[in-house]
């Protein structure tokens, strides 16, 4: 089994642009210089799936926290936007959700490529979180993530 590459702290964070759940346009670098704040960008398999929905509704529900940390949180699946707008609009989700259907960002983050899956080696999302600085490095790097209690192991290696 190959590994997928992996971001490690210190690494640039490749630069995206991608649409959001309303089809606009978001860049992370535009992000990061509009707003000052570091990003925390997770990335997740499937939009309106059990354990992605677990882990969506808790970064909604510790949202306040990042923010007041200078965190802004963004989410990436291979979703197309409508299914993204559908999500957000049915879990009453108040961050940016984005779309990558072509997986190009997945793959440049390390996010996509071979797995097990109930013991099988399969091609799919890798549950990870990349938290980017104010400077665009890599700050912290997470990969094969547990939808279930994530967001609090991310407060707690941030500080939050």
């Amino acid at each position: 089994m190959s590994d997928p590459i992996r971001l490690e702290t210190g690494d640039p964070a490749p630069d995206f642009t991608l649409d959001d759940a309303d089809g606009k346009p978001v860049t992370l670098s535009q992000v990061l210089a509009e707003t000052g704040k570091r990003v925390v960008l997770y990335f997740y398999p499937a939009a309106m799936t059990p354990g992605c929905t677990t882990e969506a509704c808790d970064f909604r529900d510790n949202l306040r926290d990042f923010d007041s940390a200078g965190l802004t949180v963004l989410g990436v699946s291979p979703d197309t936007t409508d299914k993204l707008a559908k999500f957000r609009d049915k879990e009453g989700l108040t961050f940016t959700l984005l779309g990558d259907p072509d997986k190009e960002t997945l793959r440049a983050y390390g996010a996509f490529g071979e797995k097990k899956n109930y013991g099988r080696v399969v091609q799919g999302v890798i549950r990870s979180t990349i938290v980017v600085d104010t400077d665009g490095k890599v700050e912290r790097a997470f990969y094969n993530v547990k939808a279930t209690g994530h967001v609090d192991r991310i407060k707690r290696e941030l500080g939050v």
